[in-house]
């Protein structure tokens, strides 16, 4: 159980939520996990399949208080909410923001900040600890490069000359990132994104990695009451969580690339976790996927200080905090939103 920007959020899986005066108890049998007063929440988040009482769901709905249940791996399930108030004052600036290109600009480059912050950041990190098995002037050289590039998106408010900077530092980004491969380097080779299909074993991997990533920014924004599908870069298209794309930009080279290297230099998938169809397309095998799966949700559990709150939280709950960070932006609580810089 971990309190955030007034969200109590209950990570144990297995517990009962029940209402007792004005304050929320967690239960698990017949043993009190936790008490928490009920007055100063703005939202209760479950992970796992919890029960909660009628009774506290009333009390939290009359009181504009949301309660949201996840699963255990993250994927949106339901949010109890009261009567259309508190959130559609919200939705409302995010849909007018939305259609002011000059605004979601401002927005976007943020997302876009952080995206290249962290990529030069892996960068950088790379140099140091491997200086004997990379060309480390060559990663100084596009480290230079995104440092360039920050200094030009840090004062854009144009959306096309942010998808620009974002292409630009992608395209450097990804010329080095097989060089990260340390390890298994005969069978896991990167020369470049391949999405539908994927092309090589890398390639699958970072697919899987950042549709599950997009899938838990998604979940995070429905929980604070945000609409993950209309975004700020990209734009509105039947069936796409645009803003979880948005959103996930800070985190696709931190949170999944850097996921999916460790996977490979610690030996944890092989060649022989892949298969090729005829169409030329790489795929995992059944036990490989749920190997991936586990290890992604023991990652999430790891426990690291986010870098603008200063809290110890998992990392599974960086959407989450980035999904409330936005939402106190768009009510004017923040003046600006507050990207996921790693340090």
């Amino acid at each position: 159980m971990k309190r955030l920007l007034n969200t109590l959020y209950i990570t144990q899986p297995d517990v009962y939520l029940a209402l007792d005066g004005d304050n929320i108890v967690v239960m698990k049998e017949k043993e009190k996990l936790g008490r928490y007063p009920l007055h100063n929440l703005e939202a209760v988040v479950s992970f796992g399949y919890t029960g909660a009482s009628p009774a506290l769901m009333g009390y939290c709905a009359e009181r504009d208080i949301f309660i949201t249940f996840l699963t255990t791996s993250g994927r949106f399930l339901a949010r109890v909410i009261g009567q259309s108030k508190g959130n559609v004052v919200l939705r409302k600036k995010q849909y007018l923001w939305s259609e002011d290109e000059v605004q979601s600009a401002k927005i976007a480059r943020n997302f876009i900040l952080g995206k290249i912050y962290n990529h030069k950041w892996m960068i950088e990190r790379m140099t140091r600890e491997h200086p004997l098995r990379i060309d480390v002037d060559r990663f100084k050289e596009v480290s230079q490069h995104l440092s360039t590039l920050i200094t030009e998106v840090r004062v854009c408010e144009d959306l096309e000359q942010l998808r620009g900077w974002e292409g630009q530092a992608a395209v450097r980004y990804y010329k080095i990132f097989g060089e990260m491969i340390l390890q298994q380097t005969d069978d896991f080779y990167f020369h470049g994104r391949s999405r539908r299909p994927p092309l090589d074993a890398v390639n699958a991997m970072l697919s899987l990695a950042y549709t599950l990533l997009a899938r838990d920014t998604a979940s995070a924004l429905e929980a604070v009451g945000l609409d993950a599908y209309v975004g700020f870069l990209h734009r509105d298209r039947p069936g796409r969580a645009s803003l979880a794309l948005d959103m996930m930009e800070e985190l696709r080279g931190i949170y999944a690339d850097k996921f999916v290297l460790s996977l490979i230099n610690k030996r944890l998938v092989n060649k022989d976790d892949f298969f090729k169809k005829e169409n030329g397309a790489v795929l995992m095998t059944d036990d490989a996927r749920k190997t991936f799966l586990a290890a992604w949700q023991q990652r999430k559990q790891e426990k690291m200080e986010h870098p603008y709150l200063g809290e110890k939280i998992v990392w599974g709950l960086v959407p989450h905090v980035q999904a409330l960070l936005l939402a106190r932006y768009l009510r004017n609580d923040l003046d600006e939103y507050p990207p996921f810089l790693w340090k």
